[in-house]
Order: C-alpha cells, then sequence, then structure tokens
C-alpha cells in the first residue's frame, strides 16, 4: 500500500484501499469506502445522509451546519424510524409540553379553579346571609354575619377578576405554545444530522450493538408509544376536570374474598393473608425466638455491667489508654474531650448504654460476619447465592425490616440490636470476602510448597493480607451500627436514641442538639480508635 492509499474497514466487510481524502480536520478517509459504510448504515436516502455527514466531518464548527427537514416535520417519529431512542424520548417530551400550553390556549379554561372557588365563596357567602336572616327573626344582631357575607362576597368577585384576566391569556398561552413547538422543531431539524452521525460513529466501533437503518417496526413502536402517552397527558393538563380515573389507579373489590367480605380488595386480602401468616410463624418459632432474644441479651447485659456497673473514672481511663494505644496521644486527648462532655451534660449512663447497644450489635457482627466473608471469599458460589440477601439487608429501609422483628420478637433493647445487626452485617461480609479474594494466588502456592497446610495458609497467610480489607469492614460496620441508634429508638431501645426521638416528639430543639452532639462524639470517637489501629496493624 502506497502513501497515496488507506486501508479502511467497513463493517461486514473486509480491508479495502482507495485513494486518501484530506478533510479539514487532516484526517485521511478513504471516501468511496466512507460513502458505502454509510449507506449501509442509512439503508433509505443514503445521497442525502452522505452529503449531511461530510459536511459534518469536514466543519469544524461546534454550530451544526445541516438541517434535516424530515426530522423537522415527523420530530419523535423521524428519531423513531432511525433507532435514535434518546432523542425520541427527548423530543417527544418537549412537544407534549408545547402541546398542553397550545391545548390550554384551545379548549382549556385557566380560570377554571378559581371560577369554582369563587362559587364555593358566595355559597359561603348565601350561608351566612341564611344566618344573618334567621338572626334578625330570632331578634339577635346580624351584623357579625352580613359582615362575614360582605367580605366573603368581595373575595369571590376578586376570584371571578383573577379568573377572567387567566381566561382573557388564552390567546397568549396558545400563542406560547405554537412558539415553543415551531422552537423544538427547528432545533430537532438542526441537531438531527449530528446526533444520527455520531450513531454511525459508535455503529463503525460495534455494529451488533447500535441500532440502523430504517426499519417500520421502530417506526410502530414509536407511534404507538406516542399514541399511548401524548394524547393522555395533554388532556389530562388541558380540561378542567378530567376524568378522575387518570388522577389515581382504579382499585377494583374482589368479591366474596378469602374471608367471605364482599367488597374486599386484592390490598386488604394479601395484607390479611401476610398478617396471618407472620402471626402463625410467630407461634410456631417462639421458643427459637426466645432463645436468640436471650442470646442477645445475654451478651446486652454483659456489657452494660461492664461500662455502667464499674466506677465511671475507671471506664473513662480505659477508654482514653485504650484510644492512645491504638491511635495516638491526639486522639487520646479527642477522646477525653469528648467523654468529658458527655459526662458534664449527664449523658453518661445513656451514653455508655448506647456503647453496649452498638458494642454487643457489632461484636456479633463481627463474630457470624468474619466467618462468612472468608468462606464466601473462597467459593464464588456461596457468594454468588448469598449476594441477593446482602443486597435485600442493606437496601430495605429499616423502618420496613422493624415489623417482622416486632413481630418475631418483641420490643426493647435485644430486637433493636437483632435490627442493627442486619443493617451492619452486610459490610464486614463484603469487604472480608473482597480481602480474601484480593489474595494472590502465586503467594497461597508458595506457602503451599513449603509444606503449609490450608489452616495454615489461612491463618498465616490469607487472613493477615486481607487485614486491611477486614478492618475496613469492622470500620463500616460500627458506624452503620451508630446510625441505627436513633431507629431502634422507635422500638423501645434505650440510649441516647430515645433522648433524640423524645426531643423529637416535643420539638425540643436544644436537647435534640446536645444529645445529637453526644452521639456524634461517640461515633468519632469509636471511628478514630479503630482507624488508629488499623493503621497501626498496616505499619507492622
Amino acid at each position: 500500500m502506497t502513501d497515496d492509499t488507506a486501508a479502511t474497514a467497513v463493517p461486514g466487510g473486509p480491508l479495502t484501499e482507495g485513494p486518501v481524502v484530506t478533510a479539514a480536520s487532516d484526517i485521511e478517509v478513504d471516501r468511496a469506502a466512507l460513502d458505502a459504510s454509510i449507506a449501509t448504515f442509512v439503508e433509505h436516502n443514503a445521497g442525502y445522509y452522505r452529503k449531511s455527514f461530510h459536511r459534518i466531518h469536514e466543519s469544524t464548527s461546534s454550530f451544526p451546519n445541516t438541517f434535516n427537514l424530515w426530522a423537522a416535520v415527523a420530530g419523535p417519529f423521524w428519531a423513531a424510524m432511525r433507532g435514535v431512542w434518546g432523542m425520541f424520548w427527548t423530543f417527544l417530551i418537549l412537544e407534549i409540553m408545547a402541546w398542553v400550553q397550545i391545548g390550554r390556549g384551545l379548549w382549556g379554561n385557566p380560570g377554571a379553579s378559581l371560577m369554582e372557588q369563587a362559587e364555593r365563596q358566595r355559597a359561603r357567602a348565601d350561608e351566612f346571609l341564611e344566618r344573618a336572616e334567621a338572626a334578625r327573626s330570632a331578634g339577635q344582631d346580624p351584623e357579625r354575619f352580613e359582615k362575614l357575607a360582605t367580605n366573603i362576597g368581595r373575595a369571590a368577585d376578586r376570584s371571578i377578576e383573577k379568573a377572567t384576566v387567566l381566561n382573557s391569556e388564552a390567546l397568549n398561552i396558545m400563542l406560547i405554545g405554537l412558539g415553543l413547538l415551531a422552537l423544538f422543531k427547528l432545533f430537532q431539524g438542526l441537531y438531527a444530522n449530528k446526533i444520527y452521525e455520531k450513531q454511525y460513529s459508535k455503529w463503525r466501533i460495534d455494529p451488533t450493538s447500535v441500532e440502523s437503518g430504517f426499519s417500520r417496526r421502530r417506526a410502530g413502536i414509536g407511534a404507538a408509544l406516542v399514541a399511548a402517552i401524548a394524547p393522555l397527558t395533554v388532556y389530562k393538563f388541558t380540561v378542567a376536570s378530567p376524568w378522575e380515573a387518570l388522577n389515581s389507579f382504579p382499585e377494583k373489590p374482589i368479591s366474596h374474598g378469602i374471608l367471605g367480605v364482599d367488597d374486599e380488595t386484592l390490598f386488604t386480602r394479601l395484607a390479611t393473608w401476610l398478617e396471618a401468616k407472620i402471626d402463625a410463624a410467630a407461634v410456631a418459632g417462639a421458643d427459637v425466638f426466645d432463645g436468640v432474644t436471650a442470646g442477645v441479651r445475654s451478651v446486652l447485659d454483659a456489657l452494660t455491667l461492664a461500662l455502667n456497673g464499674t466506677p465511671w473514672p475507671v471506664v473513662m481511663i480505659v477508654i482514653c489508654v485504650t484510644a492512645w494505644r491504638a491511635a495516638g496521644p491526639r486522639v487520646a486527648i479527642f477522646t477525653a474531650a469528648a467523654l468529658a462532655y458527655i459526662a458534664l451534660l449527664g449523658y453518661w449512663e445513656i451514653a455508655m448504654e448506647t456503647v453496649a447497644l452498638v458494642g454487643a450489635a457489632v461484636l456479633i457482627c463481627i463474630i457470624i460476619g468474619i466467618p462468612l466473608g472468608i468462606w464466601f471469599g473462597k467459593s464464588r458460589r456461596a457468594y454468588n447465592a448469598a449476594e441477593p440477601v446482602l443486597d435485600l439487608m442493606q437496601t430495605l429501609p429499616a423502618f420496613v425490616y422493624l415489623i417482622p422483628i416486632i413481630a418475631f420478637f418483641g420490643t426493647g433493647n435485644p430486637p433493636g440490636i437483632l435490627a442493627t445487626i442486619i443493617f451492619g452485617m452486610p459490610p464486614v461480609i463484603r469487604l472480608t470476602a473482597l480481602g480474601m479474594r484480593g489474595v494472590p494466588e502465586n503467594i497461597k502456592e508458595a506457602a503451599t510448597a513449603f509444606g503449609a497446610s490450608r489452616g495454615q495458609v489461612l491463618r498465616d497467610v490469607e487472613i493477615p493480607l486481607a487485614l486491611p480489607s477486614i478492618m475496613a469492614g469492622v470500620n463500616q460496620t460500627i458506624l452503620m451500627c451508630l446510625s441505627m441508634v436513633v431507629i431502634i429508638s422507635l422500638i423501645g431501645g434505650g440510649g441516647l436514641g430515645k433522648t433524640i426521638l423524645e426531643s423529637l416528639q416535643y420539638a425540643a430543639k436544644g436537647p435534640g442538639l446536645l444529645g445529637g452532639f453526644a452521639i456524634l462524639f461517640v461515633a468519632m470517637v469509636m471511628d478514630r480508635i479503630v482507624q488508629g489501629a488499623f493503621r497501626q496493624s498496616g505499619e507492622r
């Protein structure tokens, strides 16, 4: 191949050679191969699109230098036929907005709501006039009722005046709609070829994943979408009293339901069935649920006894020394200041209760989560099976799974800890599994080659190398468990969350803010200590 020719590839065909053409951007292209490629892409009206695409390629300006009349006239239908679905949805919405304004000006009644308001005000004024007449007949002073009737009558007159003004602007509203429609059509005509050329460029890279050609099937789909969306939307926003079924989904009753009650809806049937199943499960598994609650309560009682039963100076010294050893003197000083704030404002006992709640939840999360994460990290099949459950635990709103927690475990601190475990366990599982999968295979093979057993490889190689990811998961679990402190107070949980809940109930701004700062300091102290321990383990 000489310097005067260039090899180009047409999607679906072999490399071809042809004369070099230098465009305005100094990119050498084979014009014949490019024309053939454009014709293959557009299928219909290839000559027009060859010229338009060449003008776009040769232009150095960002402003469009072509105009597609069919795109301007047909609008979203042209975009559907050509498979430019982004343009279809964009201009369908914009044109519907324009048609809504046109409809409001032609057959809509902009002042209808004000006229209805005026009618209600007139009726209210007449009611007060009747009451004034009754008072006069009874020998009482009717002045108060007459004054009210006069004031409401004046308000009705003002509403009618505003409605008249709005109705007189119907022509202006219609003209605005026509102007918007013309503007949107102009934009479609100007930018259609440029958008279509970008789709052509993507098609040349991957012909199998980008729609091309002229398709009547796509045109039918576009027409069906327009017919289903545009008329109803325009009708809803232009008619004064639209069909009531458009405002809310019609809920039809189901006659002769499970309970033999007429006019039972699908919602009531499903709600009744779910409630019956949950109650039956709670009765059948009462012993198991009571055992779980007792186990959680024992962990919580032990932590509460250690934190609130031990003299507060001892607890404060231990926490500060732990912060010093784990994260350094700066964190120790901050920890001492935070504990002083909590103690001086009288939050010591409930703050320690909060730490006990979070500590019990985090302890159970770590005991269960890290082994599960190690298993999931070593078994891809197990992780794939558990991933939907982890997604559900993280995405389901806390207020939703509080309902079965109450049904199965009752209210109080232990059920609150169980709810916290559901919310806080996924991070430690996911990050432990991620750390285990990140251990290089050659290191494990080398350890095995030197005679290490599977247990030794796990204990001495995989876990130490995955420790940064595991500690990050523990840190995230601690913070997520702390974020549940306020929520579990809704089901009888204690601690600082109860203080915040009471402040919300009585709109007590001062106590609420002070309690919120206490929760903030508890979270920051725990986070700094864990991060400091993580950094020191990484340095070692």
